[in-house]
């Protein structure tokens, strides 16, 4: 089994999905404002159970492409948003996706620092050269959220994908892993160089099952761009 530590920031921590995250997790893919920035559209209820499922099963595949983790405050275990990397099939790159804080969480305003956990780990532990992200080019807060996260802007990609009838632009961002190491904190440093480790074990072969769906154990590649709402952020 493939499963990320715990990563601790100042703020907030990341974690991997317990199977009582549904509700929140569905909750996000299924609220016509939480999705008005995301690169896919609005789910229903069935789909955002489906995905869950695939997203609960992600530690199980071999090797892993995808990470979806759970965003926590630092004293409480419940789910109030997300973060999530896709590894490339080519060279040693990964986007991130799935940024989410729901409105009203302890741990709103800090959505760079869930990117920048995920990045250290990536960068140190994955040994992954290159990450990027991307956000709508008409969503005016996520450039100091990418700055934050000290990722660079790159370029805008034209009408890359449609979504409630409309067709998209994209900015771009990336950060190559000894530059950023340059400007990471402390508690960074510390899961780039070994603190955090993937948790390895034995993977028990068949199926995970969620309310009676069982998951296939290879994710669809299908990235849940981000979103810190009021105003919604996105990246993906």
């Amino acid at each position: 089994m493939n499963r990320v530590p715990e990563l601790r920031g100042d703020h907030l921590r990341l974690r991997e999905l317990h199977a009582d995250d549904h509700e929140a997790f569905a909750r996000i893919l299924t609220h016509r404002v939480f999705t008005r920035y995301l690169g896919i559209d609005r789910m229903d209820a069935r789909q955002a159970h489906d995905t869950f499922a695939q997203s609960l099963a992600q530690p199980h595949t071999h090797p892993r492409r995808k990470y979806t983790l759970a965003v926590c405050s630092l004293d409480d275990d419940s789910l109030v948003g997300t973060m999530g990397l896709l590894m490339e099939d080519y060279g040693s790159n990964a986007m991130l996706t799935s940024l989410v804080l729901l409105p009203g969480s302890p741990v709103q305003g800090h959505g760079h620092e869930a990117g920048r956990l995920l990045m250290a780990y990536a960068f140190g532990q994955l040994g992954l050269h290159r990450i990027w992200a991307g956000h709508r080019s008409d969503h005016s807060f996520m450039p100091q959220v990418m700055h934050a996260a000290g990722l660079h802007p790159e370029a805008t990609l034209r009408q890359l994908f449609r979504t409630s009838g409309c067709w998209h632009d994209v900015t771009t961002y990336a950060a190559v892993a000894p530059e950023w190491k340059t400007q990471a904190g402390a508690k960074e440093l510390a899961i780039f160089d070994g603190a955090g480790r993937r948790e390895e074990g034995c993977v028990e072969e068949g199926r995970v099952e969620l309310g009676g769906v069982e998951a296939v154990r290879l994710a669809a590649p299908t990235p849940v761009p981000d979103q810190v709402s009021t105003p919604p952020v996105s990246i993906g």
